[in-house]
């Protein structure tokens, strides 16, 4: 692949899934910008909440940061309201079209690790790799229990509610091409492990005979240890 070419990383899968954390970990290791979507649904769910309309958003992001008309909004962003706000606007085409471009816009020209619900299928289906993050519904509460708080049982009564509204959707549907990685039990840097091995074969697939080696460093390559998921 020509070192001119900017390369695009997708990251998909259901609520809970580590697609975050992974997703984080794998464009710092490449040294590639990180871009959750899920928080720009987020920053207009909660821009709505507070009577702003679609047209009169616009959306930035710095440092994993989203600003909305220029304003820091991120803090506001992680809270049981804006979560069930975000999951139903996520159906209205309009936001949706309105996110997409905005999506699009930012990848242009920069090697991205872009994670969300339907980027390999939507978003960037020209991504040069795609992964799908499989974790079990039980696995999933867990680990998000563990991080925001709340009972185990709560928490896996919303991600099943969630869970159907997406899939209604037909959000959690890999891209075909997609590469299935099932992270239960594994280990953050296992699963970004195996990430990494995806987007190592990918890129050398595309390399004139010669350019690379097998296990020579990725672009921005940095090794690093990381806690469970």
């Amino acid at each position: 692949m020509s070192a001119a070419k900017a390369i695009w990383i997708a990251i998909d899968g259901p609520a809970g899934s580590g697609k975050t954390t992974v997703g984080r970990l794998l464009a710092r290791r490449l040294g590639f910008q990180f871009i959750n979507t899920g928080s720009m649904y987020r920053a207009v769910a909660w821009g709505l909440c507070q009577g702003l309309t679609l047209e009169g958003m616009e959306l930035d992001l710095a440092d994993e940061r989203v600003l909305l008309n220029g304003e820091d909004v991120t803090p506001n962003l992680y809270n049981e309201e804006v979560d069930l706000r975000a999951s139903e606007i996520a159906r209205d085409p309009s936001v949706r079209a309105f996110l997409i471009e905005k999506q699009r816009q930012l990848a242009q020209g920069r090697n991205v690790v872009m994670e969300g619900r339907d980027i390999g299928r939507v978003v960037l289906p020209e991504a040069e790799v795609k992964i799908f993050l499989e974790a079990s519904l039980e696995e999933r509460a867990r680990r998000r229990a563990r991080e925001r708080g709340g009972s185990r049982e709560e928490v896996e009564q919303e991600l099943a509610e969630r869970d159907a509204r997406d899939h209604d959707f037909g959000r959690l549907d890999p891209a075909p091409d997609a590469i299935i990685i099932a992270t239960d039990g594994l280990s953050v840097e296992e699963v970004v492990a195996r990430a990494l091995a995806a987007v190592r074969e990918a890129l050398e697939k595309d390399e004139p005979a010669g350019k690379t080696s097998e296990g020579s460093p990725l672009p921005g390559e940095r090794g690093g240890r990381c806690a469970r998921l």
